[in-house]
C-alpha cells in the first residue's frame, strides 16, 4: 500500500485553515471557510479545524459509530470548548469535511459541503463533492469576477458576496457545512462501495482541485489520479501554485484570491485489501 500526503497555505506567514489526518483505516480532511465578516468568536479558523478535526479521529475510530455521527460529536465537542463565543453569529467559524473510514469489506465516506473524494473503481472514476455552497450568491460571485484581486472594488464584492453566502449557510434551499449546530450532519454525502473495488483515491480541498476545475492544468480527474501517482501530492499542489503566479490578479482565471490553502491526499495499492497504512 503506497500512502502520501500534503498540505499548504495559500499565503506564507498565514496559518493554513485545511487540515489533514489518518489512521491505519481512516482519512480526513477538513477546509476551514475563509472568513471576510465579523464571526462573534475570537479563536478563528485554524483553531476550529484542528479541534475538529481532533474530535473527528476520536470518535471515528469506533466501528460503533457512524461518520456522520462521528461529525456531529464533534461539532458539539468543539461548541462546548468556547461557550463564551456568539455560535449563533452567522459568521461563526465553519469546515467543509471530508472522511473516509475502511469498514472489513467496505469503503464508506461521508461528505459535508466542498471537500472532493476521487475514487478509481476499475471501470470508472467517481467523484464525491457537495457542489450547493458554489451555487449560492451567483449574483454577487458574477460580480466580485469583473475584478482584479486586489483592488478595492473586488474586496468590496467579495465582502458583498460572503453577507448572502452567509444567509444561505446551514438553511434549507442552501449550503451545508460544519460549524455550531450539529444537526446539520443530516444533510452530508454518504455512502460506501466495496473495497475490493477500490484501486486508488484522493481526498482534496478546494485549494487542490483548483488544478482541475480551474486552471485546467490536467484534463481530467484520471490523470489527476495518475499525477499524484507518479509525482505525489506535493508536486500536485506544486502545479497549482504555479499557475495561480502566473495569473496573480485573477485576469485569465478570475477567483476570489490568487492562492488558497490546498491539501490532498493519495492512496493506491491494488485493491485496497491491506490497511491504508500510517500518513506519510
Amino acid at each position: 500500500m503506497f500512502f502520501t500526503s500534503a498540505t499548504a497555505p495559500g499565503k506564507t506567514g498565514v496559518p493554513n485553515e485545511d487540515w489533514v489526518a489518518a489512521t491505519s483505516d481512516l482519512i480526513v480532511v477538513l477546509d476551514g471557510a475563509t472568513i471576510r465578516t465579523d464571526t462573534g468568536c475570537h479563536h478563528g479558523v485554524p483553531w476550529y479545524t484542528r479541534k475538529l478535526g481532533a474530535g473527528i479521529i476520536a470518535g471515528a475510530a469506533s466501528r460503533a459509530q457512524t461518520l456522520t455521527g462521528a461529525l456531529a460529536d464533534a461539532i458539539s465537542s468543539v461548541r462546548a470548548l468556547h461557550p463564551e463565543c456568539d455560535l449563533d453569529h452567522p459568521g461563526t467559524p465553519s469546515a467543509a469535511a471530508g472522511i473516509l473510514r475502511l469498514e472489513d469489506d467496505k469503503l464508506r465516506y461521508a461528505v459535508l459541503a466542498d471537500i472532493s473524494i476521487v475514487l478509481d473503481i476499475g471501470s470508472e472514476i467517481v467523484v464525491i463533492s457537495d457542489a450547493r455552497v458554489s451555487q449560492t450568491a451567483s449574483a454577487e460571485r458574477k460580480e466580485a469576477d469583473k475584478y482584479l484581486i486586489g483592488s478595492a472594488e473586488k474586496q468590496e464584492a467579495l465582502v458583498a458576496m460572503k453577507h448572502k453566502e452567509l444567509a444561505a449557510r446551514n438553511k434549507p434551499g442552501g449550503y451545508w457545512i460544519a460549524a455550531a449546530d450539529p444537526n446539520v450532519v443530516s444533510h452530508a454525502l454518504v455512502g460506501e462501495y466495496p473495497r475490493s473495488a477500490i484501486r486508488r483515491l484522493a481526498v482534496l480541498s478546494d485549494g487542490a482541485v483548483r488544478a482541475v476545475e480551474m486552471f485546467g492544468l490536467i484534463k481530467d480527474w484520471k490523470t489527476a489520479l495518475d499525477m499524484l501517482e507518479a509525482d505525489g501530492p506535493e508536486k500536485f499542489i506544486l502545479a497549482t501554485r504555479e499557475a495561480e503566479l502566473a495569473d496573480p490578479v485573477g485576469q485569465q482565471h478570475p477567483r476570489n484570491k490568487r492562492s488558497d490553502d490546498a491539501t490532498a491526499v493519495f492512496a493506491s495499492g491494488g485493491s485496497l485489501l491491506n490497511s491504508l497504512g500510517e500518513l506519510a
